[in-house]
């Protein structure tokens, strides 16, 4: 086979997409080039990543498509495969063998997008333009590629038995793993809240809720005692200060995903969110 379809590139855009990189690296012992989007928290992951030795080559920041680096690869590990910057590559550069990295709870939806059993298109989001016009091209190659057997989802969620069965009739391949290296590499952290975590969302900035709405739900989680509030990435200044200024509340704002954080956890947790 041509050097380039066995050469790796991740291209990943946010912390979870990183750490997913990085333990596809160790599961399978080879050196990955990364292409990291810059996002909040990409740059404080990757450092806390390379301190802990993983398996990374050369990581490169990048705005946009990185094009040079995606050519000089034929495999990818891909973070986000409803991105329109994906769905563009794909359909140009044509890769070997791509997989698919956790995405968060987008892994299902995707999951079902290419199975047929669900649109391909982000769920929540209204699309259009050139995202939506180059969807089809997308799919066709990625489906072609699943038929020839060389496209995998390297997750951490359970897929059930369907998703697993469709997946399988078209040629797709499942490998699963827990996080191993991160919580194997990871620090010891212990709250002062006897593991009362309350993780921090994205919806006051997205829009979908109300900061004083927000805030109200923050209290409310402290009224079986305090808890340790670990920030979302995308939180403004403002939202966190009046995090901050409630009773009941320390806020652990480490720079850090917490995934990373929390993966080196000595006690029992109790994980509060929003949907």
């Amino acid at each position: 086979m041509h050097a380039r379809a066995l050469s790796v590139i991740a291209w990943v855009e946010s912390p979870l997409q990183l750490i997913g990189a990085a333990e596809w690296a160790s599961a399978h012992g080879r050196r990955v080039p990364v292409a990291g989007r810059l996002t909040p928290q990409m740059s404080e992951t990757a450092d806390e990543l390379l301190a802990r030795g993983v398996l990374f080559g050369e990581c490169e920041p990048y705005l946009g498509v990185p094009w040079n680096l995606l050519a000089r690869h034929g495999h990818w590990l891909v973070g986000d495969g409803f991105s329109g910057q994906f769905r563009l590559a794909a359909s140009v550069l044509r890769p070997r063998r791509i997989t698919f990295l956790d995405d968060g709870a987008n892994t299902l939806p995707f999951v079902d997008a290419l199975t047929g059993d669900g649109p391909y298109a982000r769920p929540g989001v209204r699309e259009g333009g050139l995202t939506t016009r180059v969807a089809p091209f997308a799919a066709h190659h990625v489906l072609g590629r699943m038929r020839a057997r060389t496209v995998e989802f390297f997750t951490a969620f359970d897929l059930g038995e369907q998703r697993l069965r469709r997946l399988g009739e078209l040629g797709g391949r499942v490998e699963g793993h827990d996080f191993s290296w991160t919580r194997r590499t990871a620090p010891a952290f212990t709250t002062t809240t006897g593991g009362r975590v309350v993780l921090g969302s994205a919806r006051v900035v997205d829009g979908r809720t109300p900061l004083a709405d927000y805030l109200d739900w923050v209290t409310r989680t402290t009224a079986r005692g305090p808890v340790t509030y670990l920030p979302h990435r995308r939180e403004t200044e403002a939202q966190l200060a009046a995090v901050s200024a409630l009773d009941d509340v320390t806020v652990v704002d480490s720079g850090l995903p917490a995934e990373l954080l929390l993966a080196g956890t000595t006690e029992p947790l109790e994980l509060l969110t929003l949907p």
